[in-house]
This record gives C-alpha cells, structure tokens and sequence, in this order.
C-alpha cells in the first residue's frame, strides 16, 4: 500500500470518526431546531371516549424471568387503561425457573385478577422471535404493544399511545428509555444520549427502530420477523417504516429498566447489539435510498456508521502512527489518539473510585466500540443466532 493511500484511509477514517460522534449530533439538533413536530400537541387534543380507545394487544415474551415477573404483572394491573380493551399475553418460552408459576400467582392475587392476562408455557425454548411470530398471528386488537419483562411503564402509556396513533400516518411508537440503576456514570450517560439521539430524530420525522422494553405499532403493519433476527426492535419498526408509515419517539412514555447490568451482561448485550446492527444494516439496506431522505440520513449516519466505527478507529490509529514516522503532522494525531485510548484503559481496568462523569462515558464509549467489533465479526463468521440468550451475573 503506498504512503499515499495510507493517508487518504486514515483521514478519511480519522474524519468518520469525528462526524460520527460529534458532527452528526450536532446537525440533528440543528435539524431538530429547524424542523416543527407532526401534528398538534398532545396536550390540545380532545380525550377519547372509553368506546374510542382502540383494542391493545399486549405480548411479554419471556425467558427465566422469575425476578422480575411479579413485579411486571403488578405493573400492568395499574396502568389507566379500560380492562376490556387490553387483552395481555405473557409468552413464557422454554422457562428453566418458576416464571411460569410466580406469573400465575400474581395474575391470581386480588390486584391483578382484574386483568385480562393469559400465562402460556410453551416448553420447549425455540427463541424470542419465533414467539412473537407465532403470538401475533392469534391476535386481533388494532394495536400491538410489545414489552421485556424487567421494564415497568408509567401508568399513563397506553392512553398517551392511543393518542398518538389517531394520526393514520404513526405506524409505530417508541418511549423514552430510562435505568433504575445504572451500573456506571458511562452507562446512564450513554442511555441518555440515545435518548437525545431519539428526540432529535422523531423531530426530522426520521425515528431510527424502538426499545424492546416497550414500544407500540399497528398490528395490521406487523410483518412475521426471520427467525435468525437479533434486533427484532429495531427490525421490525424499520420494516414498517419501509410500508410509508412513520415511527414516532413518546418521550412522554416512561419504560424504566429495573436490571442493574454488571460488566459481564454489558458487554454480552452490546456485543450481541453490534451483531445486530450489522445484521440490520445488510438486511435494511433499502433505507439508504434517497427516498427515504431523513430517514437514510439518520440510517447511514447513526446504525451504518456505527457497524464501521471500531474499524475506523482502528485504521485512524495504526495509520496515524505509521505516518507519524514520515511526517511531523501525524505525530501529535497520533498522540492524541493513543492519550485517549490510554486513559479509557485505565478506567476500566483501574475502576477508580472517584468516578470523573468524562473519563467514565469515554471508557464505556470505547469499551462498546470493543463489543461492537467482536458482535460484527461474530455475525460475519456466522456465530450469532436470534436465540434467547441467558447473561446471567459475575
């Protein structure tokens, strides 16, 4: 490779690297300030009627969830929303614990047994995805809602969802995620810039997947999901996008995540995100078309350019370190990169006490480029699946 081309990939992967992390965010929120939201207010429209509300269809899969299911069902039993127009369903697939026993008692309690739930034990695991695809062709409310098990809604979810999708051209709605308890400063700086992310983007129209800890789509737009799909939250959103209907960010919808994750389950979980995100990146590639103009932008931008992130990290680096011993400019390029990786290096393996918020958020940033790199690589060679995957604790 000629000295020449070594330049031109390791500042064109240096200059990647920026835009991605800090030019992109920047025009979004330029984008987002230029740009009016769809529709009226949510506060100026009219209630609906109890005769109005459409019928929701509620679907928890669930795998080893003995923990949190209680807590989940109890959870549903308050939220404001007519019992006669919500009919839940937790799908319990393959379960090795008592989730299927603790979620029957707690349906059975006096403060549950309002609901309109039904507890299936399907005894064989088979995988998430193939659960929803079999549930969702029983079903027949004109919503779907999808919820994990460790994540609690606020009781004012469904009515606010109802409310949105009276515009015809909603297809989908994602809430604004939030941790109970963030196992680091970097994880809840991260999660509340995602949730930025998502804001700036339903304001270009351009809302990029949903949570899988709860999120709401037309039931008549649902689209069986390949059985090896990972991300299926983010899937199955695009491909409705993909049919001309919106996907719209509630960040009056509260989805609190009860999981603490430890470093072992964050790790696991990015690193099979970043499988994903190759998987929707090759699978999706229709988006990138002009057609889809905010939304190709967001896609490439944010999803794509996440797939080829540690890549271009990589190539900045060892490039700018090699072209550090031909030119002078290279040098303080290089140290800057290497200054950086270093001190992230040292914060998770050091673990200060003392956490400084900045040195926290750029070692978990690093650290999820890592899990990234080894989830894309994984999906390439052929290891990661759309299976259930148990992380349990150190």
């Amino acid at each position: 490779m000629s000295t020449t081309t070594t330049v031109i990939l390791t500042l064109l992967s240096g200059l990647l690297v920026i835009y991605h992390h800090a030019v992109y965010p920047l025009i979004l929120q330029w984008l987002q300030r230029k740009s009016e939201r769809h529709g009226d207010d949510l506060a100026n429209k009219p209630q609906l009627g109890t005769k109005n509300l459409p019928r929701i269809s509620l679907l928890i899969p669930a795998y080893n969830e003995a923990q949190w299911i209680a807590d989940k069902i109890r959870n549903l039993a308050i939220l404001n929303y007519p019992e006669d127009r919500l009919h839940i369903i937790v799908a319990c697939d393959g379960c090795s614990d008592d989730t299927v026993a603790i979620a029957r008692q707690t349906a059975a309690q006096i403060e549950c047994r309002h609901l309109d739930i039904e507890v299936r034990n399907y005894p064989e695991n088979r995988g998430k995805v193939a659960v929803i695809n079999e549930v969702v062709e029983e079903l027949n409310g004109e919503l779907l809602a999808l919820s994990d098990v460790s994540a609690l809604i606020s009781i004012d979810a469904l009515l606010i969802a109802a409310h949105y999708f009276r515009d015809p051209h909603v297809g989908v709605l994602s809430p604004h995620y939030r941790l109970l308890n963030p196992g680091s400063v970097g994880e809840l700086s991260y999660w509340n810039y995602q949730s930025h992310m998502k804001a700036c983007e339903a304001a270009l129209g351009a809302t990029l997947g949903a949570h899988g800890a709860f999120y709401v789509l037309r039931r008549n737009l649902f689209t069986p999901l390949a059985a090896d799909t990972i991300n299926d939250d983010f899937i199955l959103p695009m491909n409705i996008v993909m049919q001309g209907f919106r996907a719209e960010y509630a960040a009056d919808i509260h989805a609190l995540e009860l999981e603490q994750a430890n470093d072992n389950m964050d790790w696991q979980r990015r690193r099979r995100i970043g499988a994903g995100n190759c998987q929707q990146l090759l699978r999706l590639k229709k988006l990138l078309l002009p057609r889809y103009r905010g939304i190709a932008f967001a896609f490439i931008s944010g999803k794509g350019l996440r797939v080829l992130m540690p890549f271009c990290m990589l190539i900045a680096l060892f490039g700018s370190i090699y072209l550090a011993q031909h030119h002078w400019l290279f040098i303080p390029i290089a140290l800057a990169q290497i200054l950086l990786y270093q001190l992230a290096l040292l914060q998770l393996v050091l673990k200060p006490k003392r956490q400084i918020p900045l040195l926290e958020s750029l070692a978990y940033l690093v650290r999820g480029h890592c899990a990234s790199l080894m989830g894309t690589l994984r999906y390439l060679a052929g290891f990661e699946r759309g299976r259930w995957q148990s992380v349990k604790p150190d």
